[in-house]
């Protein structure tokens, strides 16, 4: 078998999981929080026919070697944790972080996950959840039915003006936390972030203390997904494929060429 249609069948490989990725990130371009993914390739096995630098004489040796490679593959994706552009709404349970963190959320089966999404809302208990799970905000705070204000400011601190009472009341603080690489941290969708060995140990601390980000009320981080950009890379992707696939083309005509001949 010829070996540049296996090259060229990993190249294939490799642009078709690109593609996946780039559909990914357009398919979340309106999702508050997201993060886009980018594809890291990397090539395979080389075949060493010549090594260089091996003796080509008693006197002289090889200035370059002779190798062929085995073509290329996907070997991971990678979060650009960039800040994303910020939207302002009317919604005083919408928070977003100016800056380095997550918020912390606690799972249904008791583990900490975490997330970029501030869209908030309350249960029926009064508690700060996710709206589309209704995930606790760690740490937990109940809002008073009769609470007529929420205030959340900028280092975390939850007050609620209470009918009847002049002075606010102080509910709890929210935290923020961080990781060494953030990268490392595995999606799991509902705009989750669980923690792995890679992302180091969670950073918990006061929202703009310590290189932490400060918490913003009011308003929500959109996606860091550049449409424009995904769709020149898409069309690079697309490119890439077309080319793997005339050199399939090529060498299937070259060996029924042979094969006529012979």
């Amino acid at each position: 078998m010829h070996p540049a249609l296996w090259i060229s069948k990993t190249g294939l490989d490799a642009a078709q999981t690109d593609v996946s990725v780039i559909s990914n990130n357009l398919a979340n371009a309106s999702t508050v929080g997201f993060k886009k993914d980018r594809a890291i390739f990397e090539d395979l096995l080389y075949q060493t026919i010549n090594q260089p630098g091996g003796r080509s004489s008693a006197d002289t040796e090889l200035p370059s070697g002779l190798m062929l490679g085995a073509g290329s593959k996907v070997v991971a994706t990678q979060k650009a944790h960039t800040q994303g552009n910020m939207l302002t709404t009317e919604n005083s349970l919408d928070m977003s972080i100016q800056g380095r963190g997550f918020f912390e959320i606690l799972q249904p089966d008791g583990t900490v996950a975490y997330t970029r999404n501030g869209q908030f809302t309350l249960d029926n208990n009064g508690q700060i959840v996710t709206p589309g799970a209704g995930f606790l905000l760690q740490p937990n705070i109940t809002v008073p039915e009769d609470a007529q204000q929420i205030t959340i400011s900028q280092d975390g601190e939850v007050s609620v003006q209470i009918r009847g009472q002049a002075a606010p009341t102080v509910l709890g603080n929210i935290t923020v936390t961080d990781f060494v690489n953030a990268t490392g941290l595995q999606p799991i969708g509902q705009n989750l972030y669980t923690e792995t060995a890679a992302s180091g140990a969670p950073i918990q601390g006061v929202p703009g203390l310590n290189g932490l980000g400060s918490i913003v009320q009011g308003a929500l981080e959109t996606s860091n997904v550049n449409v424009t950009e995904e769709l020149v890379n898409l069309i690079e992707s697309q490119r890439l494929y077309e080319m793997n696939s005339k050199v399939i083309s090529s060498v299937d005509q070259m060996l029924g060429q042979v094969i006529q001949q012979l």
